[in-house]
């Protein structure tokens, strides 16, 4: 698959335009330009076998809410056993059990209320993942945060003897955000289990770029043994082995809070949705060989542009994000989900990867386009608060949402665009003129429309025609002028704008009008 990295920006690195701040924590930051290294030619990976082509603006997303009364549910794991079960983390510390056919029930599965520090909005059991031979250990693991003092804790829990085997600890006493918490095994056989960087704002501790530190990592441990005084024992092939002062643990550095990541059980890659300062949320994907050592680039970087020169290493190389978002979508959390694998939807979304946000529920869809970057599209919302996706033993998607605490089954179905945007560009120099149009695909006139995009780091509208148009953050919202306020069915409207760039010339690659996702042409 393709990949672009990038190494660090030196102090002279030309400062891109800066954007409008969101939050104090931002608002002194400029942003230098990264100097992206040559992207490798395409890779054959991207004609994933068996992904569907259907157009992703020709989706949308269907829930149905299954069960209620959860409180504060925070991760899904479903046992390959056979018995169709769903097991859901909640908050305070108890491993509720879902079916189907008799719904959820009432008596906890596991209780470790006494051991959890739920203190915060963001302590408490955090993530579960079923030994790989479940079915006869009966093993849970378990990422929470332990009492008294928030310590992020990995442990084994054996449902046969009802007992808690505390295996990894990282200290996390000062803050109580950004204590990460997903666990996966990965196809390799290893646990690995994301913790954040210590909570605060700015990256205080210095811990995404920092190897003698947990916080910020994404771990890879072997549960299966025990090596020494630890609990388990660290791969030979982990990329910080015999490295002098860096734990051994490492796989991947340079975490915010990766709450929510997955790895694609056919392909073994990894979807690492990062949860951004306030500026941008970003998801990652590397394939296996892109893996060990991986530098996600926080605090250095923030999605795509630099947060902390002063966290930057000339020498480093960081991993570019394949997709960003700026909360001025209303979003404030990317939930990361993973690449659909079932069968019901194979036809419609087979292969494709799928998130959403907190706090504007938007599910993004991502799909390698086979030329080296992906296709994207919003393709409708999942219900309010989601905190989690999790997968059947067959690869169908559930998700959790905080409150009012529920459990529902997501679907996909097929619809009809409800726009079509055709693009024409010119460009020189620092500058670029847009021309877009915009058909009403629809049965029913648009009276009154807003056409919403983003635009690539450094793009900056200086004028517009006719539209009104404002830019906010890397977020256009163009509305309608009073002489095309209506677009009839199979009518057109023209808008167009002139914008200076720094270097990225890059059109929109997703449009939604009046909410509705827009083919582009």
């Amino acid at each position: 698959m393709p990949r672009r990295r990038w190494a660090a920006p030196v102090l002279s690195a030309v400062i891109l335009a800066l954007l409008a701040p969101l939050t104090a924590a931002t608002s002194a930051s400029a942003s230098p330009s990264p100097s992206p290294s040559p992207s490798p030619s395409p890779s054959s990976r991207a004609a994933d076998v068996g992904a569907a082509d259907v157009p992703l603006e020709e989706l949308t997303t269907t829930t149905t809410q299954v069960a209620s009364g959860l409180y504060r549910p925070t991760a899904i794991a479903a046992p390959d056993d056979g018995s169709g079960r769903l097991f859901i983390t909640e908050k305070d510390g108890v491993v509720r059990v879902y079916h189907p056919d008799t719904g959820l029930a009432p008596d906890p599965l596991v209780d470790l209320t006494g051991t959890v520090d739920e203190s915060g909005n963001e302590r408490g059991l955090l993530g579960i993942a079923l030994a790989p031979d479940f079915a006869g250990t009966q093993d849970l693991y378990l990422a929470y945060t332990a009492l008294p003092d928030g310590a992020v804790t990995l442990g084994r829990y054996g449902l046969d003897d009802g007992t808690l085997e505390p295996l990894l600890s990282q200290e996390h006493a000062e803050f109580s955000n950004h204590n990460g918490g997903q666990l996966v095994f990965g196809t390799d056989g290893h646990l690995y289990l994301s913790i954040g960087d210590g909570g605060g704002s700015g990256d205080p501790f210095d811990s995404g770029q920092r190897l003698d530190t947990l916080l910020g990592k994404i771990v890879r441990i072997d549960v299966g043994a025990a090596c020494g005084d630890l609990a388990y024992c660290v791969p030979e092939d982990n990329p910080f082995v015999g490295v002098a002062g860096a734990r051994e643990e490492i796989w991947m550095s340079g975490g915010r809070n990766p709450w929510r990541w997955s790895i694609d059980p056919e392909t073994g890659d990894a979807w690492i949705a990062d949860v951004g300062q306030g500026r941008w949320e970003e998801i990652n994907h590397l394939t296996p060989g892109e893996q060990p050592g991986a530098n996600l680039g926080w605090s250095c970087y923030e999605g795509l542009e630099v947060f902390d020169e002063a966290q930057c290493d000339p020498a480093a190389e960081y991993t570019e994000p394949v997709f960003t978002y700026s909360p001025q979508t209303g979003g404030c959390a990317v939930i990361g989900g993973h690449v659909y694998r079932g069968q019901e939807f194979a036809d419609l979304v087979g292969g494709t990867y799928i998130a959403t946000d907190y706090c504007s529920s938007t599910v993004w869809a991502l799909r390698e386009d086979g030329a080296g970057g992906y296709l994207q599209a919003e393709i409708g919302e999942t219900p309010t608060q989601v905190t989690a996706f999790g997968t059947t033993p067959e690869g169908e998607f559930y998700v959790v949402n905080d409150l009012p605490g529920g459990l529902h089954r997501v679907g996909f179905e097929r619809v009809q665009p409800a726009c079509a945007v055709e693009v024409t560009r010119e460009v020189w120099g620092d500058g670029m003129t847009v021309d877009l149009t915009v058909t009403n695909t629809g049965d029913e006139p648009v009276d009154g429309w807003e056409l919403i995009f983003p635009l690539a780091i450094g793009q900056t509208v200086v004028s517009d025609w006719n539209t009104d148009l404002f830019q906010g953050g890397d977020l256009v919202r163009a509305r309608n002028s009073a002489h095309n306020a209506t677009i009839p069915p199979g009518g057109s409207v023209s808008l167009g704008f002139l914008a200076t760039h720094t270097g990225d010339t890059a059109p929109p690659a997703r449009y939604t009008l009046n909410g509705n996702a827009c083919t582009v042409g």
